[in-house]
Formats: structure tokens, sequence, C-alpha cells
């Protein structure tokens, strides 16, 4: 018996100005089955995807659900056809419940809602795929993993039989990646279709059954995961062999730039996020601090680059206590930072290319000609920052949410690094990035070590912090548990202390299993 796809994608073609995002593209999906969908950031994998989810409509071809040609005006049609799209940036409102949440938008939903009944079928809807969520939680007071539960469990409510997943374990712990998988799985058991863009090739390798590789906005392969493995993938991805950074750590660091001592932060649920850290950071060496996410990675760094106050402690630049000063004063002191969203806290999305690259010097007088602003000589500064980088993108006056994520990152470091920092704090700046764009990544900031800059750098890959630190710091539940010497150590001792294990601990064990 012919085996009939939930979803066909047919001969698709999609531009932007200045930029061919899908080139002639066939895609196919079956009931059952776990598709993921790869390529470098701006291969046009989320522009595919985005056309299925009916938020764009393609330039020429078309879609077909269950043999019949379909047309897609908006997202609420694609969904009225069974498919639905849960974003990497969730879509929910915090001060709601699970719920209101899921019931928000729903085109079935009565006028006069029956709190009760709605929690009820909710919970029955979560036992049915082992989605463990409460239907009367407070959203905003969710772990990023439950909230994405609520993601899922919305579009299961409205009866979607076809789930696309972008980039879905970006910002889970390895424990949640491992729930999620067996979520993943008992959907495709009961026929569901899942569509997953990503990029990190191990989780592909673990859970998907077939693969799709774009590269420059066209097809490249696809096989099923049995035929396939990380490097025939990455091959694909890129055309070419990737050479990975490495720190030299025989170069001594320099004098010490940034000193904590005692330093303690609120959280923002009255918890004390951050307690008694003491670190030191030196001129040339790039710190990682490494843990499961949220142990007080998140207010730390913001306490450093003054976006919160500590409570208690010490905070000294170059020998003199800043902890009191605004942001503004900081950053003049050459304290720069790469926040963890880049697009919501590090650009403005709707601006210019040429207008996010002054956002920190727009009222430095090489910008300026009087009280105006000189855009030919902006121009000529976001060319050389672009051409210094290698960012690319079709113009500078487009807005910045058209180009790709590594581009966006590129960018962002870019207009920090100018400034000519003395530290240099980067929070997950790979994350959600391609194997090419991360390396891109590392190889400016391995500059920017060489030429002196302190660097404080919080990872969750364990395997780059080898390749690129030169010490690691582990927090657990708001404290530093250790500083070591990345060449002194390895992943698992690491490993432990990031679960609370002591040091001592770590190695009696070490030496039991010898």
């Amino acid at each position: 018996m012919k085996r009939i796809p939930l979803v066909k994608m047919v001969h698709i073609n999609k531009a932007f100005p200045g930029v061919k995002a899908n080139q002639d593209i066939n895609f196919r999906v079956y009931p059952g089955e776990i598709h993921a969908l790869l390529g470098e950031n701006g291969a046009g994998k989320s522009t595919l995807m985005s056309i299925l989810a009916g938020l764009y409509q393609p330039d020429s071809g078309f879609i077909e659900v269950k043999d019949k040609a379909v047309r897609f005006h908006s997202p609420r049609s694609a969904l009225s056809q069974g498919i639905g799209m849960v974003y990497q940036h969730f879509r929910l409102i915090p001060n709601f419940t699970v719920a209101e949440n899921i019931v928000l938008g729903a085109p079935d939903a009565a006028f006069l809602l029956h709190k009760q009944d709605i929690e009820q079928e909710i919970s029955a809807l979560s036992d049915q795929f082992g989605l463990e969520v409460d239907p009367a939680a407070i959203v905003g007071q969710l772990s990023l993993g439950e909230q994405q539960r609520v993601e899922i469990i919305k579009m299961l409510y409205r009866g979607c039989e076809v789930l696309i997943m972008d980039e879905p374990t970006t910002v889970l712990t390895p424990r949640e990646v491992k729930e999620l998988f067996k979520i993943m799985r008992r959907m495709s058991d009961q026929g569901k279709a899942i569509i997953l863009i990503t990029h990190k090739l191990h989780e592909v390798m673990e859970i998907a059954d077939y693969v799709t590789v774009l590269r420059r906005g066209k097809v490249v392969g696809e096989d099923r995961i049995e035929n396939l493995n990380e490097k025939t993938l990455t091959n694909m991805m890129v055309a070419h062999e990737i050479e990975y950074s490495q720190v030299d750590r025989a170069k001594p660091s320099g004098k010490l730039v940034l000193k904590l001592q005692d330093v303690q932060v609120p959280g923002d649920q009255d918890y004390m996020a951050v307690r008694n850290v003491n670190l030191a950071l030196h001129a040339g060496e790039i710190v990682a601090i490494a843990g499961v996410a949220g142990n007080g990675q998140k207010e730390l760094v913001e306490t450093i680059a003054g976006l919160r106050f500590p409570s208690r402690g010490t905070i000294s630049l170059d020998g003199e206590e800043i902890q009191t000063l605004p942001v503004k004063e900081r950053l003049r002191r050459g304290i720069c930072m790469i926040p963890e969203d880049r697009i919501g806290m590090g650009l403005v999305p709707n601006l210019s290319v040429m207008d996010n690259a002054i956002l920190r010097n727009y009222n430095h007088e090489t910008m300026n000609s009087g009280f105006l602003l000189n855009y030919k000589k902006i121009s000529t500064y976001t060319w050389k920052l672009v051409q210094d980088y290698n960012i690319y993108l079709s113009s500078i006056h487009h807005p910045v949410n058209y180009l790709s994520g590594g581009n966006l990152q590129k960018l962002l470091l870019a207009r920090e690094i100018d400034q000519n920092p003395r530290v240099l704090i980067a929070s997950y700046p790979v994350r959600g990035l391609d194997v090419m764009a991360a390396e891109s990544v590392y190889q400016i900031l391995l500059q920017e070590r060489e030429k002196g800059t302190a660097i404080l750098l919080v990872l969750e890959d364990l395997d780059d912090i080898f390749r690129i630190a030169d010490r690691v710091a582990i927090m657990y539940e708001g404290q530093i548990e250790e500083v070591l010497e990345v060449n002194q150590t390895d992943i698992d001792e690491i490993g432990a202390l990031m679960l609370g294990a002591d040091k001592i601990g770590v190695r009696y064990v070490e030496t039991q299993a010898n």
C-alpha cells in the first residue's frame, strides 16, 4: 500500500530583497516520522517552515496536505489544516495561566469558558502525550522546559497533526532535552509528524528518522538516518572541512582586570540568585562559566554589566570599585556585553543594520555633523565592520532581522569589540548557531583574547569549554563551586560539580574506580 505524506511541498521558491531564501525546494513528511531539517544559519530552513506554517507565502510552488492542494494565507489557516509551529522564542503571556494561554485564540473556544472543564481537557491531553504541566500554573513561574510543553500542548489542543519545532533544545538543560525527546517519540508513535529544525548533529542522530539538508536555499541531500553519520551531514551542510578553534594556553595571562569579592545578588522572585561569589579575571584570558541553566549565571553577568546591583560584596575594575556605577559609566570604562538574547536585548530587529551598528557610539563626533547624524560617515563605518568581521548581507539599509543568526551575532560582536573593551562578557555566544557560524564567533573571541581583553563566557557545551577557555568556573545554586584550570580537569569532574558534587568527593570516586 502506497504511503501518503501528511505534507508535501513542491517546487517552493521564496526571495527577499537581495536574497533567494528558497530555490525549487521539494520536501515531504509522513505520519509518525521525526524529520530533521538541517543547514547552516541562513540556509533557508526557517523560511521554508514559515511558509509551511502560513507565516509567509511562497513566490511559486505549492503545498499539499494529505494529497490535496492547499494555500495558507496565515498561521490560522495552516492550523486549520493541522499544521502548527513551536517557535524558538515562545509566544506565551507570562501573567496568564497555562490553560488561559492554551485556549487563547483557539477558533472553537466558547464565549464563556468553563475553567474546570478546560483544565480537565488539558490534563487529559498532557497525560496522553506525557506532557507534565499544571493547567492552573502561571506561565511566568514555569521553567523554560515547562513553557515549551505549554506551546506543544497548545498545538495539540488545536488538533495539529504536523508539529514544526524550531531549535527546540536551545534553551533546555540536558535533562529537559531527554524528556523532550521522549515526548517527541511518544507523539510520533501516535501518528503525529514532527519536523525538527536544528543544528545539533548529535541530537539529529539520536532522535530523527529522516533528514533533509539545505545549503544556500537548495536541498543538497536527504536520506534515512541509518544511512548517515555526523561527518556526512557536516559535509553536506558546509561543503568543506571545518578548522576548529583551539586556545593557546602556553601564553601567560596579564594583570588582574576584574575582581568580584563576596558578591550576593537577589533574584526576581524573592530568592538569592547569586551567593558569595568570588572571581578574578585577568587580561588576555578566557574564563568560562559552566553550569546548568538557572543556577545564577544570568544574574551574575547582568550584575557585572550594571543591569542589576549586588546586595552585598564588591566588583572592582582595574582596582577601582564599580558596583554602584550605572550601565553607561561601566560601558565608558570598557565593560562590554554580548547578551544571550541577541535579537531582543542586543539588537533592535526593525532598525537597519546601519542603525544597529551605531547604537553604542551614535553620539560620538565621528558619527555627527553638528547636531545631526552624518549617514555618509555611518555608512562607511558600518561597511568597515561588515568587511572586517565577514558579515554576509545584501544591504546595510535593510532591517537587521533579515540577517541569519550567525551574522546577527557577528554584527553584535563587531559593534562591541570596536569599543576596545577591557572586559568582554558573552552569554551563550554560539547558542542557536550552526557549526560554521559558531567557529567564526570563537575565532573572533580568540583574536580578542590575543589583544589582551579579559573575556568572561557563559557556555553550555563542555567540549567547547575545553577548546576555548583557559579556566572554568562552575556555578551551582548561585555559588561558584570551583575555579579550575581547564588543562588540569576533565569533563566528568566538571559535570559532577555542575550537579552539586564536591571536588573531593569527585576525586575520591575516580580513585576508587581506578
